[in-house]
């Protein structure tokens, strides 16, 4: 089979190999002859389809075509167009979804902290409050990593750099101190040693207001101006850090304790078909078995954001998604940006030609399941089930607010691929066997699976499986390979 039709209503199927000019192609009751050569992943026409007539793909419109295709051409920017406007309104139509908890007697190895929060690693984390420090932090951290190697059971100690924490007014400032101080929290740290300069907007009695109430042997300050040395003054605080980290032993928790982020970049054709599908199958499972799942990139809903206001638990969540769609639109027409200025040259190269079509295979990773909370930029995870949270589509803003929102892992599904990781461990999901053999040193997962016959079912447990490794403490690729990048989102002046 050399092409799929997804759903029984489109117009157009996807090719799952590169097909040549003359080929005669069949998927279910369409049979076609390709017109012309066309790349795997990308749309051929099961029809004529007229101008001004909508493409269909996973039974929805994902645009309309801007002149007569014939069946069996390409289907791509040279002749679809997005159907997306500005802000709209929306109504409610809320669906009688049927969701069922599932008794769950699996269980994976995590650190209870004291609040009762469990982290799946046990690591210090040197957080700078502002720039300046950020080599200091990090000298602070590889010196103590070489003098205390080995030492009471910790998993790590990391410095997570960041460009801000001065010269910044508002919210900006405010962003700042709420993403800081959401990975100070961060059950995944067993210690935290905040560093500030000492002059900075976000000094640390200033950050200390937005922290609130913290466990003082669990966090530490320093502040570098007040002390003579201080690498040896970090390095003898983390010593401490580590003291009562070694305290937390790995034990046996339940899968309702798992908070889940789901994210893709670098997505392609098969995005939609394979690895988008499966997270959705995942995540399904995880809520069931009474965990959490956040899913973000708010520009990627666009297109698709009904399919998830139809499915909010409430009016009142309802309402929050509305806001959610129509104030990052409204973000971008601030700047006199266009609003549907997506997908990526590589998203297009993969086959993926509108927002739409992207929006709709993003949206995937959501499964099924009610929408029950949505989080502004910098919240922390409140209620279990499908979460949205404000974040745009670039791949590290979104990847640590997922994590300063309460993820304890990511799983990040990929078909042009990248070697990005977090704070929080990264799970990289491959949309096509071929990015995932090529780049195994990325890749933790293959999804592309799907297309040689093997069933959801199947990829599901042993995405579940994997995912309980990671959570007990197998390192995924990107935390061999060393990334633990944060960025933090920027609207306003810089002083």
């Amino acid at each position: 089979m050399k092409i799929i039709k997804i759903h029984e209503g489109d117009n157009v199927a996807v090719t799952l190999e590169d097909v040549k000019k003359g080929e005669a192609l069949t998927s279910g009751s369409s049979s076609i002859v390709a017109l012309e050569d066309i790349d795997k992943g990308h749309k051929i026409a099961l029809r004529d389809i007229r101008k001004d007539e909508n493409i269909i793909k996973y039974g929805f419109p994902i645009g309309h075509a801007i002149c007569d295709i014939k069946a069996g051409e390409w289907v791509h920017t040279h002749n679809l167009k997005t159907n997306l406007g500005e802000i709209l309104e929306y109504e409610y139509h809320q669906q009688n979804i049927k969701f069922e908890p599932l008794q769950c007697d699996i269980t994976f190895k995590g650190y209870r902290r004291k609040n009762g929060k469990v982290g799946i690693r046990n690591e210090i984390w040197i957080i700078p409050t502002v720039s300046c420090v950020n080599r200091n932090a990090e000298l602070i951290a590889k010196r103590a990593a070489r003098e205390f190697e080995g030492i009471g059971g910790i998993d790590g100690i990391y410095e997570l750099k960041h460009p801000y924490g001065c010269s910044q007014l508002g919210s900006d400032l405010f962003c700042t101190q709420k993403i800081l101080a959401d990975l100070v929290n961060h059950p995944n740290a067993g210690g935290v040693l905040v560093l500030g300069l000492g002059c900075e907007n976000n000094n640390v009695e200033e950050f200390k207001k937005v922290l609130g109430n913290y466990d003082q042997e669990r966090v530490k300050f320093l502040v570098a101006q007040e002390v003579e040395d201080e690498i040896e003054a970090g390095v003898k605080l983390v010593k401490e850090l580590i003291e009562c980290a070694s305290q937390f032993k790995r034990e046996e928790c339940p899968l309702s304790d798992l908070v889940i982020g789901l994210k893709c970049g670098g997505s392609d054709g098969f995005s939609g078909i394979t690895a988008n599908p499966l997270v959705g199958a995942f995540s399904d499972k995880i809520i069931a078995y009474g965990g959490s799942t956040i899913l973000t990139e708010v520009p990627e809903m666009f297109g698709a954001e009904t399919i998830l206001m139809d499915r909010a638990k409430n009016k009142e969540v309802f309402e929050k998604i509305v806001n959610l769609i129509n104030n990052f639109k409204g973000y971008f027409m601030s700047y006199n940006q266009p609003i549907y200025e997506n997908p990526s040259p590589g998203n297009k190269k993969g086959g993926i030609t509108t927002l739409e079509e992207k929006s709709l295979g993003c949206t995937q990773k959501g499964g099924t399941s009610p929408v029950v909370d949505v989080l502004e930029y910098g919240d922390v995870i409140k209620e279990k089930g499908l979460n949205l949270l404000s974040g745009p589509g670039n791949d590290m803003v979104a990847s640590t607010v997922l994590a300063a929102a309460g993820c304890q892992i990511i799983l990040f599904t990929t078909g042009r691929g990248t070697p990005l990781g977090t704070v929080v461990p990264t799970v990289k999901i491959a949309t096509n066997s071929e990015i995932y053999k090529k780049k195994l040193m990325w890749m933790d997962f293959d999804a592309g699976r799907l297309l040689s016959g093997e069933t959801m079912e199947k990829l599901l447990k042993d995405l579940l499986e994997y995912v309980i490794k990671v959570a007990s403490g197998m390192p995924t690729k990107s935390e061999l390979m060393g990334f633990r990048e944060i960025a933090i989102f920027k609207n306003g002046v810089t002083l």
